[in-house]
């Protein structure tokens, strides 16, 4: 099986003024293209051809080159996929309702997010994840993902990694993370929410 890199579903510019078209032209093209080939290169050296991606992750992690540049393309494709021009505002329906029960609030829930990717140190992700019936925070290095070790099933993964806003907020990563909560699409995560069920 080979790799390819999936077609943004918007323009470079269609999430501005949150995350900056020189950015994501940067991070889809340059970043994701290079997990892309990267991760297409690993596979073909170490015979892993036919392998789903949850196949990589899950049983070929222990090899760096599968483990990373397999992380960095998933993360990235969910990442892309999980924002939109039309995005912002707050769940609805079972999604709002499982925030509710496991966090307490929507704004308790944005609370912890932030804290989860405020002290991941140096790169890596936070994400919203199903977990034991219920939805869990957590966070993972580098191109991780919970995906590599069973942790949980994650619906929603923020890029904390400095080229993901740098160009935009500087060192700002929690003026990012506040940005970027106007550009979630809960449609898509609901959706992702009710495969899980």
């Amino acid at each position: 099986m080979t790799f390819e890199l999936p077609d943004l579903l918007y323009d470079y510019d269609a999430l501005e003024p949150h995350i900056d078209a020189l950015t994501m032209e940067i991070h889809y093209s340059k970043h994701h293209n290079g997990y892309t080939n990267n991760l297409n290169a690993a596979i073909e050296a170490n015979g892993l051809g036919g392998k789903t991606i949850g196949e990589l992750l899950s049983k070929h992690n222990d090899i760096a080159a599968v483990r990373n540049n397999g992380g960095g393309w998933w993360n990235h494709c969910q990442f892309w996929e999980a924002m939109s021009a039309d995005g912002g505002g707050a769940p609805s329906g079972d999604l709002a309702a499982a925030i509710d029960s496991s966090f307490g609030s929507f704004d308790e829930f944005k609370s912890i997010f932030h804290k989860a990717a405020m002290t991941r140190f140096g790169s890596g992700w936070a994400w919203l994840g199903v977990k034991d019936g219920g939805l869990c925070v957590c966070s993972s290095p580098n191109q991780d993902n919970p995906l590599m070790d069973g942790f949980c099933n994650p619906i929603l993964g923020l890029d904390v990694w400095e080229h993901a806003y740098y160009k935009k907020y500087g060192p700002g990563r929690a003026t990012y993370i506040d940005a970027w909560w106007e550009v979630v699409d809960w449609v898509e995560v609901s959706r992702r929410f009710s495969n899980c069920q």
